[in-house]
């Protein structure tokens, strides 16, 4: 590798990588890694002599660590140069956070833990934005970046509190970082709250790019068991911004569902056959079932339009289409923002991809995701190969449960009956492995705390949105349709030959109730130019399975 070209980093320009989008669509370089601290339950393990995982699922997720060190314990130790993006916890208490930078004996961070979410800065005004530091139903994330060039080490103290992600880059050696050192200069200062800037006003994202961007507007009746194009350019460019208006948020709540799952959407780049993109209307742009309001950075909706500002480039030509298997034709109007460009600008840069899909275990051994298996309970979000990165997934729960005969006076936690609140689908943990793993480099602990939030498993639920995490939609005591949102921009995750991301997903009755628990998950996804993933479009009808619709509205 020529280290002459390998980047020189700017704390600002670090910062913007918060919200840059473009960034997605550069190939990561050998030696570029993404992954993820937490505390999950370390009797989870790999046997490399068997080959098998033990204890799998596992579930005390609340205070595992890397070892102990005096009354503390070791949360992250890397080599640099690296980047710590995101910092979550359930519940930071006063015990306190410190942080090491390039094996330095005083640390750069120490502060009780809870106020760490609020602010830090050793010198000069405190940090405190709050696009970059959201509290989600009782989920502390800060999403301050904290560089390293040599080394960096993070303990926390007796007494913290329990649950935690840290989640993290390190780049090629020869990257050069701004080592971070507690505080911030004007600049940096700046930088963070221009990054807040963006984040807030997120849904009127653009970036204006080289030869200036522009703007088409269509529309288009898509008859009914037939489709319509909205988008179909010859030659190279890139679509920064899409928004697609119709009449479906003022339908009824059933119709609504029903249609908004019937579309569906697909896009193909560079005259391919088979779309890298194919997904339910309302799923691709985040949120089912129907139409959820909420707002984040790249996709977001409200009972007037759907819009996304995902980065999507193109060499020889970009289609987009919107199918309707329904049997009314409808009415949509599509606004899309795209800059020509030459060749030489996409051809080197990944491709954007979206798939929807329900149970799809391509082909892995599905007897090892058995109950009695050793890969219980992983479910697959997202097997890819090749190179690229994967950005999130927006979540369509569906769990129902058996409520108690008489319920009890107060909905809190603990005060129920330990078999009336067993039915919570979110104890799931994510596991990412990148390029061949054998344990993931991302090992979560637990769904809600993938998406930002905590302590969800007790009612009243609430809807939540932020520029990288968002709950759309929950039924107010969780028993039926669920709508997350997981979204990673500054912390996607790239991969040089292979993706296998996973989140648990336990069977109906696992809780001992009459329980049933459905996924269906719409995955977003760069990767190299010229390479097909695996995902087929999905019949109509186990599309509509999945939103438990009545027989008269089907």
């Amino acid at each position: 590798m020529n280290q002459t070209k390998l980047p020189v980093y700017s704390y600002q320009d670090l910062v913007r990588r918060l919200y840059d989008l473009e960034a997605l669509a550069i190939p990561p370089q050998d030696g570029e890694k993404s992954g993820c601290f937490s505390s999950f339950d370390r009797s989870s393990i790999y046997n490399a002599e068997s080959g098998l995982y033990e204890n799998w699922g596992a579930n005390d997720d609340g205070g595992g660590f890397i070892r102990q060190e005096g009354d503390s314990i070791v949360a992250l130790e890397l080599d640099g140069p690296g980047m710590i993006w995101r910092v979550w916890s359930a519940l930071p208490e006063e015990g306190r956070i410190r942080i090491y930078i390039d094996h330095a004996d005083t640390p750069v961070i120490d502060q009780p833990f809870r106020d760490y979410f609020d602010t830090f800065n050793r010198e000069g005004p405190p940090a405190n934005f709050p696009n970059l530091t959201p509290t989600l139903s009782r989920g502390r994330n800060s999403f301050i970046p904290i560089p390293f060039q040599k080394h960096c080490k993070v303990l926390l103290d007796k007494g913290w509190g329990a649950y935690y992600h840290i989640t993290y880059t390190v780049f090629p050696v020869g990257v050069r970082m701004p080592s971070f050192d507690g505080r911030f200069d004007k600049e940096s200062a700046i930088a963070l709250a221009k990054a807040d800037r963006f984040l807030q006003q997120r849904e009127t994202y653009s970036f204006v790019q080289a030869g200036g961007p522009i703007d088409e507007s269509v529309t288009v009746s898509v008859p009914a068991g037939g489709r319509a194009v909205i988008f179909d350019k010859q030659g190279a460019g890139s679509i920064s911004m899409i928004r697609i208006r119709s009449d479906l948020g003022r339908k009824s709540e059933q119709l609504q569902r029903k249609l908004a799952r019937q579309l569906t959407i697909s896009m193909k780049w560079d005259n391919e056959e088979i779309p890298s993109v194919w997904a339910p209307l309302g799923d691709f742009f985040g949120s089912a079932p129907g139409i959820k309001p909420y707002r984040s950075l790249p996709l977001g909706m409200n009972e007037h339009e759907m819009y996304s500002n995902w980065y999507m480039p193109f060499s020889e030509g970009a289609r987009i289409e919107i199918e309707n298997d329904g049997t009314e034709a409808c009415e949509i109007t599509a606004d899309i923002r795209f800059t020509p460009l030459s060749k030489s600008d996409t051809d080197e840069l990944l491709r954007f991809h979206a798939k929807w899909h329900r149970d799809e275990y391509l082909d892995l051994d599905t007897k090892r995701f058995k109950e009695g298996g050793d890969r219980w309970p992983d479910w697959p979000l997202l097997l890819a190969k090749g190179q690229g990165r994967f950005c999130g997934v927006h979540l369509h729960v569906y769990n129902t449960w058996e409520k108690p005969d008489e319920e009890p006076e107060t909905w809190w936690y603990g005060q129920w009956d330990r078999k009336t609140i067993d039915w919570w689908w979110g104890e799931g943990d994510e596991k990412f492995f990148v390029d061949g793993e054998s344990f993931p480099s991302t090992f979560g602990t637990g769904s809600e705390d993938y998406i930002g939030y905590a302590w969800a498993a007790e009612p009243p639920f609430p809807m939540f949105d932020s520029a990288f995490a968002s709950q759309p939609f929950i039924e107010m005591d969780a028993n039926g349709h669920t709508s997350v949102n997981r979204f990673h921009i500054c912390d996607n995750v790239p991969f040089m030959h292979s993706f296998e991301g996973f989140i648990e997903k336990y069977k109906a009755n696992h809780w001992g109730l009459n329980n049933e628990c459905l996924y269906a998950a719409t995955v977003y996804w760069y990767q190299e130019r010229g390479t097909s993933d695996a995902y087929k479009p999905v019949p109509w009808i186990e599309r509509l399975d999945h939103l438990k619709l009545g027989e008269e509205i089907r």
